[in-house]
This record gives C-alpha cells, sequence and structure tokens, in this order.
C-alpha cells in the first residue's frame, strides 16, 4: 500500500501544469529527434541539459526523462520509412520494418512499433516500481563472468536455431567480432588493427555508423538497382480504419511483445549494456522461437514487435541503476546521471528516503510520457506515409544526406563518414551475396561488451576457464549456449542417418 500512496503522490506532482506541459513537448521533441539519423536520445538530452536550468529539478529531470522515451519511439521511424536506423537501439527494427514498407505495409509497421514500445514501456515502468531494491540487487550479482555468458547467449541464438546458413552466419559474426575490435587495446593501450597508423581508428568504429552505411546507403544502392532506372514509388495507405484494425491485430503479437519487454528490462539493468544490446538480443530470441524463422528479415512483424518492446523496456530499465546504485546503466542514464548531481540530488540507495518527491514524481512521470508518446507517434503516421509516398528519385538523395549527416554527427570527423560510404558498399555485396546482416551488427555491438567481461573473468580465475562453470548462474547460461551452438550439427547428423 505504501507504493501505491507513493505513486498516487508522484501522480500529483507529474500532472502539475508545468510538469505536464514538459511531458508533452519532452516526447515530441525527442520523437523527432529520435527519428534524424545520427541524433538518437544521448545527443538530444546532452543538447538539451541546459534548458533544464531553467526549471525546478523534479521538471528537468521529467523533461530530460519525456525526451529519452520519445526518443526510443522516434528512433524506430526513419528504420521502416527510410531503411536508415535513427538509433543504434533502432537498427534491430530495421531488419523486418523496412521490407514492410516496401510491401506497402508501412501504416502496419509503425502501428506495430509503436505498441510495442508502449507495452515495452509500461512493463518497464511496472517492474520499476514494484521491484526497484530487489532488481537492483540482483543485477549486482552479475559479475563478469555472468556477462560474458549471457553475450555468449545471444550469438548461440542466431547460430543454434536462426534458420540461416550457418558457416555464412558465423563468418558474418566474425566479421563483426573484427570491427569491435577496431582501436585502442582496453588492457595494454595499444592501437590494434588501425589500418597503418590511420587516426580515424583510434577511437574504434562508431556503431551508428556502421549501421547507418550498412542499412542506408546499402539499402539505397539495392533499391538503385531493382528499379533500374525507373520511377519508383512505394505503395502507401493509410486511414483511420486502417489504423484501427492494426491496432487489433496486434494481440496476435502479445507474446513477443512479453518476451521483448522481460528481457530487454533485465539487459537494461545490467551496468553497461543497454537498449542496442537488448534489441538485438530479443530480435534473435524472437527468431529462435519462431516457427517460421525463415521469414524474418523479410517482413515479419514480430521482427519489428521484439526489439521495439525490449528497447523501451530496456531504457526504463537503464534508469533503476542509475537511481538506486548511482550506476548509469547506459550512456543516456549517465547523461541524467550527472545533471541529477549538477541539480544537488545524491542518486543511491538513500535517494528513494532522501527525495520521495522527486524519485516518486518521475517515476510517475513516465507513465504518462509513455501513454502521450504513443498517441503523437499514431497521430504523426500519416506525415510519415506521405513521406513513403514520395517518388525515390526525390527521396534517394535525401536519404543520401540524411546518411551523410548521421555518420558525421558522432564524431564530428569526416573519416567516419567515407566509413560509412565504404560500409554501404559491403552491405550491399552482403545482401547480394545472401549474407545475413543481422549477426555482423549483433557482433559490433557485443564485442566489445564480450571482450572486457571475457579477459576481466580469466584474471580473476588466473587464465581458467573453469570460473564459467563454477559460477551457477553463469554455468547454466553457458551450458543453454553450448547446446544451442550444437544444435545444427545434430540437425546435419539426423538428415544424413
Amino acid at each position: 500500500m505504501d507504493i501505491l500512496t507513493l505513486l498516487f503522490n508522484g501522480f500529483s506532482i507529474a500532472f502539475e501544469p508545468l510538469n505536464l506541459m514538459l511531458i508533452i513537448i519532452g516526447c515530441t521533441v525527442g520523437l523527432f529527434i529520435g527519428a534524424m539519423p545520427g541524433l538518437g536520445s544521448v545527443n538530444g538530452v546532452a543538447i538539451l541539459l541546459p534548458m533544464t536550468f531553467l526549471v525546478p529539478p523534479t521538471g528537468a529531470i521529467i523533461f530530460l526523462g519525456a525526451i529519452y522515451y520519445g526518443a526510443m519511439y522516434g528512433g524506430a521511424i526513419s528504420s521502416i520509412m527510410l531503411g536508415i536506423p535513427g538509433a543504434s537501439t533502432a537498427v534491430a527494427t530495421t531488419f523486418d520494418g523496412r521490407p514492410m514498407a516496401m510491401q506497402g505495409k508501412a501504416d502496419k509497421a509503425l502501428v506495430a512499433a509503436a505498441t510495442a514500445s508502449f507495452v515495452g514501456g509500461s512493463v518497464g515502468v511496472v517492474l520499476f516500481t514494484l521491484f526497484a531494491p530487489p532488481l537492483a540487487e540482483v543485477a549486482l550479482t552479475f559479475g563478469s563472468p555472468e556477462i560474458f555468458s549471457l553475450m555468449l547467449l545471444a550469438f548461440a541464438t542466431f547460430i543454434g536455431l536462426g534458420g540461416d546458413d550457418i558457416p555464412k552466419t558465423m563468418f558474418s559474426i566474425f566479421i563483426g567480432l573484427v570491427f569491435g575490435a577496431v582501436g585502442l587495446d582496453i588492457v595494454s593501450g595499444e592501437p590494434r588493427l588501425i589500418f597503418g597508423d590511420i587516426p580515424g581508428f583510434f577511437h574504434g568504429i562508431n556503431f551508428l555508423v556502421l549501421a547507418i552505411g550498412i542499412y542506408g546507403i546499402a539499402e539505397m544502392l539495392w533499391t538503385i538497382e531493382i528499379s533500374k532506372g525507373n520511377a519508383m514509388i512505394t505503395q502507401a495507405t493509410i486511414s483511420t480504419r486502417r489504423i484501427l484494425n492494426n491496432l487489433m491485430e496486434m494481440k496476435q503479437t502479445w507474446k513477443t511483445m512479453l518476451m521483448g519487454s522481460f528481457l530487454g528490462y533485465f539487459v537494461g539493468i545490467l551496468p553497461a549494456a543497454g537498449a542496442t544490446p537488448g534489441s538485438l538480443m530479443a530480435y534473435g530470441f524472437a527468431k529462435t522461437s519462431s516457427n517460421e524463422p525463415e521469414t524474418y528479415g523479410k517482413g515479419n512483424i514480430n521482427g519489428i514487435v521484439a526489439p521495439e518492446s525490449a528497447n523501451n523496456a530496456a531504457s526504463t530499465g537503464a534508469m533503476l541503476p542509475m537511481l538506486t546504485l548511482g550506476i548509469p546503466g547506459s550512456p543516456t542514464t549517465a547523461i541524467l546521471l550527472g545533471g541529477m548531481v549538477i541539480w544537488g540530488l545524491e542518486p543511491g540507495p538513500l535517494v528513494f528516503t532522501d527525495y520521495p518527491d522527486f524519485v516518486w514524481g518521475f517515476i510517475s512521470s513516465l507513465y504518462a510520457a509513455n501513454l502521450i508518446a504513443l498517441l503523437i507517434n499514431i497521430a504523426f503516421i500519416p506525415a510519415f506515409i506521405w513521406v513513403l509516398k514520395m517518388p525515390f528519385t526525390i527521396l534517394a538523395p535525401v536519404i543520401f544526406i540524411l546518411c551523410v549527416v548521421g555518420g558525421f554527427v558522432p564524431t564530428m570527423d569526416m573519416h567516419d563518414v567515407w566509413l560509412m560510404l565504404i560500409f554501404g558498399v559491403v552491405g550491399y555485396l552482403m545482401r547480394k551475396l545472401d549474407y545475413p546482416l543481422a549477426p555482423a551488427v549483433l557482433a559490433i555491438v557485443l564485442g566489445p561488451l564480450a571482450e572486457p567481461a571475457l579477459r576481466q573473468s580469466l584474471l580473476i580465475s588466473s587464465g581458467s576457464f573453469s570460473i564459467f562453470f563454477t559460477r551457477p548462474i553463469a554455468g547454466v547460461i553457458i551450458i543453454i549456449a553450448l547446446i544451442l551452438m550444437i544444435l545444427p550439427v545434430i540437425k546435419i547428423l539426423k538428415k544424413r542417418f
């Protein structure tokens, strides 16, 4: 009952006229920030942080939280409409979102993304409200062995039950791991794989640069090829009836939504993990558990629902260690944490008792922001569909400019723009040769997380791999991962004998 009382008090704070206005403005701004390639929630929150000093601390974090939520919703828009991930968290949405748009189902894809985002955000906020302290303690039990085993499990789902050509899948993963290793060695600090001391490689390969190149540029080249110089217009229609029908059809995806929500929330809690690995892992698990894994990547609605529910749940989960432990769960929450310190609020275990109005006002605002972001997103669907109706001869230059801007913005380095163009050609060739792109994307995201976890684990155990089996949680996850990896061999043996 205490939680309900505190939550209702929080709602009275969140629905104050000023705070409600900040939620609406934050969700709207965040939606368009998320839809712009190269920006995303990190840049949006960082850019608008100085503006929050004009309002009280509670209103400030409510405003930034609303931007965060809006950006998580908005990332799917450009992924579906243009094939360009608006943010790293929306990369997995591109796998099936763009094919659906090309099939004239853009409205269905957008409704699916908005609905799944709402469900993921709602599940995340409810879990946040009910289980904040115990979940924070569980997250702390995850050391380096557990994090590495979780990363290995994500790779195993693509290898074992992905439905793709296994050798091509493994090649794609290895390529992604190589790209993820570019830059400075995490232990020695020595440069590696920098291709003859090219300065631009010292900071590694920016994931968003790779994602925009491999999907945005590659998609544009592929479309130019299949259009063969003809004026190409994507068939897209929209009406209130179609939107309502699409909303009703979402009932068929509730299992995938819940799976993505719970998985994303848990991954989001883990420090340094965040929404991007959560969305990619959810996509892999959805494909793994599907009766038709071969339909993924070709316009399966569950391929949108899984990552979108996961990344929104993960964004909420990432706020849990920020508030309860003072440990940011994602880059965006790191900026939020900095803002809290500036406002004179000390995050940690005592934040719920020392600043109850602030904490519960913020938590309650997340419920409101989630609903408002959904309504704004659905309201703008006709405008998004209008963009898709433009002839490709007009749309292609727009896509190219957005890709260049998106490649330049994260690091302000032309090196990344040239790299993005190279990745675009590589992605185009991989598509022509029927190599799956999703495993490579997964590897470049999880590789930089798995490597330090592996090396730290081996340092703890003096080089012994037994640490992954002697720790209960890590041992169970590793065994499941190994079984999934062995499954393709078992299938081949069954066919032969």
